[in-house]
């Protein structure tokens, strides 16, 4: 049984309302199909459980979403709170467009809310800072610069902050920045799969067809950070059912890609020499695709990995989701003093 998000590596929380798979306090199920996920409160990522670990417990999600009278539904969709707090999200048989624009509308919009709550209690930090300034004797002009860079990273974010930490195959763990995408590509890869050129750092590598698409799903949506409103979701909807499934979807943007995210030299120049505060970053690279294609992307990206697995590719996720909790332990024992982690390594009899 897991515990920490595939994608952003952090902790899915515990409920205690479902015995057979007490992990999450926000799952999402659907008893037709036979899937249940776990959906990440701080990245909003559906984690698909493996299938072993998904059976009873689906069963008790339905009998608890069906006696609980806190709920609320539309003829394929529905939601319940439990008494714990946790949040039952029940999946009918709605059309699969249907279905991805209310899964990923409800994602997006809520990673776009809470950006803007950041972003907005940020402004208003450096609202108070200029009053307080101003009362105290300092003219503006003595925070105009540290004001007009600090509004940038509330913006943009700031470009020297690890967004990913990555197991790979052939370059071991791997440390992404926020201004790494920059200089990160999409592309063809010979077999007509997507190929990765990742750029972290001290490094670059390639990466090509599962292994490309398994790192892209987890760098792409901090290219989103602010998700997208319901037209904008919708447009990306469109995108991938105009092609017809995701994996013809990421086919046709690694063909059109270069066209998006062609450099020149002095673009080149411009990203290595970004610093924190500065948005240069965010025109080239990943952030080079347009919005719609960008946030399609990211949908063809998951719903690729569940593809895989319900064609039995199980041992890939189980593998993918030990990485993301091996690297997780990796982030968590970098804040500890070592003295602490032979303590607790002590206590626990290891």
């Amino acid at each position: 049984m897991y515990a920490t998000c595939l994608f952003c590596n952090k902790p899915l929380g515990r409920n205690e309302s479902i015995e057979a798979f007490p992990v999450g306090r926000r799952l999402a199920f659907d008893p037709a199909k036979g899937r249940l996920w776990v959906v990440c409160e701080k990245c909003e990522r559906w984690n698909l459980t493996p299938l072993e670990e998904r059976w009873e417990a689906i069963e008790q999600a339905d009998k608890l979403y069906t006696d609980t009278r806190r709920r609320v539904s539309t003829d394929n969709i529905g939601l319940a709170r439990l008494r714990d707090g946790t949040t039952l999200i029940r999946i009918g048989e709605p059309l699969r467009p249907e279905f991805a624009a209310w899964r990923y509308g409800d994602q997006f919009g809520r990673r776009r809310r809470r950006q803007f709550l950041i972003a907005g209690g940020g402004i208003a930090a450096l609202g108070a800072a200029i009053i307080g300034g101003a009362l105290a004797g300092v003219s503006f002009g003595g925070f105009a610069w540290i004001i007009g860079r600090s509004g940038t990273s509330l913006i943009h974010g700031n470009p020297e902050t690890v967004v990913a930490r990555i197991k790979t195959e052939s370059a071991g763990l791997v440390h992404v920045r926020r201004r790494h995408l920059a200089e990160t590509t999409i592309s063809s890869a010979s077999d007509g799969s997507l190929a990765l050129d990742l750029r972290f750092k001290n490094g670059r590598a390639r990466f090509e067809g599962p292994e490309a698409e398994r790192i892209a799903a987890i760098v792409v949506p901090n290219v989103n950070r602010f998700g997208g409103n319901p037209k904008a979701v919708a447009a990306a909807v469109k995108e991938i059912d105009e092609v017809g499934s995701a994996e013809g979807y990421m086919a046709m943007l690694a063909r059109l890609s270069r066209g998006f995210m062609s450099e020149t030299h002095q673009a080149k120049i411009s990203r290595r020499r970004a610093r924190w505060g500065n948005s240069n970053f965010t025109r080239y690279g990943l952030f080079a695709l347009p919005g719609p294609h960008r946030l399609a992307l990211e949908m063809a990206l998951h719903e690729e990995a569940e593809r895989r697995a319900m064609q039995g590719e199980l041992a890939n996720l189980e593998l993918a989701w030990r990485d993301a909790e091996e690297i997780a332990g990796i982030s968590d024992n970098l804040l500890l003093p070592r003295d602490v982690s032979s303590t607790m390594s002590r206590l626990k009899g290891e």
